[in-house]
């Protein structure tokens, strides 16, 4: 692997894929709408903490994208935190207009599945 423009204690807790990326999800930060999931590598989690857009590896084009570039619907970054295993990156931000591709606010709002086991209806996990 080529030598990471992360902080090396950044990158040695990172748990990557087998194409070397992190699952990314974007979270309106005053919220909590979960907006989209989107892919970094190290390159990409280190242009989204040092310009403060979200900046994606796109598995499709093989490129990176800032978020917004084209459609002006950019994420401002707020915050940036790992899970607990390292792999997976947790980006909240200030989202201007839609963060799906299709148009919508979020990529979660098309099609909710149907729940009908026993913690359906706000039940939920109990402590």
């Amino acid at each position: 692997m080529p030598r990471s423009p992360l902080d090396p204690a950044v990158a040695a807790r990172l748990k990557r894929n087998a194409d070397g990326l992190v699952p990314a999800i974007a979270q309106q930060y005053d919220t909590g709408e979960v907006l989209m999931l989107g892919w970094m590598d190290d390159e990409a989690l280190h242009r989204t903490l040092t310009t403060g857009r979200c900046t994606y590896w796109s598995r499709s084009r093989g490129e990176y994208w800032a978020k917004g570039d084209t459609s002006g619907h950019v994420q401002h970054v707020k915050s940036v935190a790992l899970d607990c295993d390292g792999d997976t990156v947790l980006v909240k931000v200030d989202q201007v207009g839609a963060a799906c591709h299709t148009g919508d606010r979020t990529c979660f709002d098309a099609c909710e599945l149907p729940v009908d086991g026993p913690a359906a209806g706000g039940e939920g996990e109990r402590a």
